[in-house]
């Protein structure tokens, strides 16, 4: 779901990413026994998981659902109608923008040609697996609560990894962290082959382990190419992450599609897309082998930088509200990627499509962030950001009702997961300004460190709790949890507001000739 976003899936990308979910996300990420103790295999867990079908009624069967009339119109005409809006924008958007000098240097456009080919293959294959993870699980008979574990396996290992990814990709070297990520992503990509609850933990270790290198190492080999090996401005180093930030979105939304194709007439099922996306890997790491050179830091004290971030986010409230913010809204958006496929599959849902329409209103979201806080409305991100927070406040409000037992409004539940990422869309380049301007640069890996463990952990926790409940009530019990954490989130931007309010550092620099007034 972004951050990225993105990402990276993600935000999701907003994937959220990245992502941006996740993510983005970002973004912007195994399985346990059976309640008998058995294995996946054995003929006593066979009966318990088809006694608990037929107690749910038949939500985890291998064969597809098929789509019918409750979602199938809403999903493809909502994917329309979001496709034709971000179409709109983005073509004003073009025309409204002027050339800046770094499109017309053909060195450095070859050279972000070489960075992109390699960059957008690995987007591609991430984004791809996302739309049919859980329906993988559930086509394998797996329970709910079991497949909330494999979630929680695969965010563990992303904070486990996460932690270190900056310290191995120095020492390893940027060009061989990415090879080993479409190695590591591969193999990941392999276990969904396999229906054995351990190798999918592994599966889920190993993805862990590859979000954690996508969303460094390609970077890190970047900028130090850009700077050191072929001095080009480091201004310039914006507008290429800009534009890898706009085509991931445009992955994410492409990707949705192929996975859906791929899933409705391989013949494979589910797992098709991941069986798609090894190639798509293979192709990214035999590029970065050819076409890159390697570049190497100087190791951080892996320790240190943590000290640095820890005092940093103690000193300065500013910075404690903001990754207040961040875990609270971030860890909500880890529960939705895990909650929307069993809330809209019931109901013949096209999961394809849905993701490709959550990720176009993840890009509208961030079309509308670049127009708020253009010269003609010159909004503020800290103004973008309270209003995601209220959007997400709503949606979960929503929800809470849509999913209630019997009375189950997937168009309802819908809406409220399109807004969920239209908020995304808004809250993550709100989110990176007010981050880059609060924390200072030497401190930022150790600050976003520490933001990412209560992110985690809070995700985990949620995840556990929806282990532990009953399917039918769990559900809406999880959105109504979630509610209340946003609420909680709302209160810390109220408070960040107040804080900031009068910090004209934290303002998007007006237009040349026009005063720059110090309130928020």
């Amino acid at each position: 779901m972004a951050g990225p976003t993105a990402a990276s899936g993600q935000p999701g990308s907003r994937k959220r990413s990245k992502g941006r979910g996740l993510q983005l996300e970002p973004e912007w990420g195994g399985r346990e026994p059976d309640a008998t103790g058995a294995s996946p295999q054995t003929g006593a867990a066979g009966e318990s998981r088809a006694a608990s079908r037929r107690g749910r009624g038949g939500a985890g069967r291998a064969g597809p659902v098929s789509p019918g009339p409750a979602m199938l119109v809403p999903a493809y005409l909502a994917f329309a109608l979001l496709l034709a809006a971000c179409l709109g924008l983005e073509l004003s958007g073009c025309r409204a923008k002027p050339m800046s000098r770094a499109c017309c240097n053909p060195s450095f456009l070859r050279f972000q040609l070489d960075f992109y080919q390699v960059y957008f293959l690995a987007l591609a294959a991430d984004w791809l697996q996302a739309p049919y993870l859980y329906k993988l699980y559930q086509h394998y008979h797996f329970l709910e609560g079991q497949i909330a574990i494999l979630y929680v396996c695969g965010l563990a290992s992303t904070v486990l990894f996460g932690l270190v990814a900056s310290s191995l990709v120095d020492w390893l070297g940027r060009k061989k962290s990415c090879v080993l990520f479409s190695l590591t992503y591969s193999l990941c990509c392999m276990t969904k082959l396999s229906q054995d609850y351990f190798i999918l933990l592994v599966g889920r270790a190993l993805g862990g382990l590859s979000t954690a290198l996508l969303f460094s190492a390609f970077e890190s080999w970047y900028i130090h190419e850009h700077v050191a090996r072929h001095d080009f401005p480091p201004e310039w180093i914006p507008a290429t992450f800009a534009r890898a930030a706009f085509w991931n979105h445009v992955l994410a939304v492409a990707a949705g599609v192929a996975a859906e194709v791929v899933a409705s007439w391989l013949g494979l099922g589910p797992v098709a897309p991941f069986v798609a996306a090894i190639p798509l890997l293979a192709l990214a790491g035999i590029l970065a082998l050819c076409n890159w050179g390697e570049n190497y830091d100087r190791q951080r004290a892996f320790l240190r930088t943590c000290g640095g971030g820890l005092r940093c986010l103690l000193s300065d409230r500013r910075v404690l509200l903001l990754g207040t913010i961040q875990a609270l809204f971030e860890s909500v958006v880890f529960i939705f990627i895990f909650l929307w496929t069993p809330v809209l599959d019931p109901h013949g849902a096209p999961l394809g499509i849905v993701f490709s329409s959550f990720m176009a209103a993840s890009l509208l979201g961030s079309s509308l962030y670049r127009i708020a806080t253009s010269k003609r409305y010159h909004l503020q991100p800290m103004h973008l950001l309270s209003l995601a927070v209220l959007i997400v406040v709503f949606s979960l409000f929503m929800l809470t009702f849509s999913t209630s037992p019997g009375q189950e409004s997937p168009v309802e539940s819908f809406v409220a997961f399109l807004l969920i990422e239209l908020a995304c869309g808004l809250y993550f380049p709100s989110m990176s300004f007010l981050r880059r301007k609060v924390i200072p640069e030497m401190e930022q890996a150790g600050v976003l460190n520490w933001f990412r463990v209560p992110l985690h952990l809070l995700a985990c926790l949620g995840l556990l709790v929806l282990h532990d409940s009953d399917r039918k009530t769990g559900t809406r019990n999880m959105f109504s949890i979630c509610s209340a954490v946003m609420v909680m989130a709302l209160l810390a931007v109220v408070g960040l507001f107040t804080v900031v309010r009068h910090d004209a550092e934290l303002r998007v620099p007006p237009p040349a000739g026009e005063p720059c007034t110090p309130e928020l």
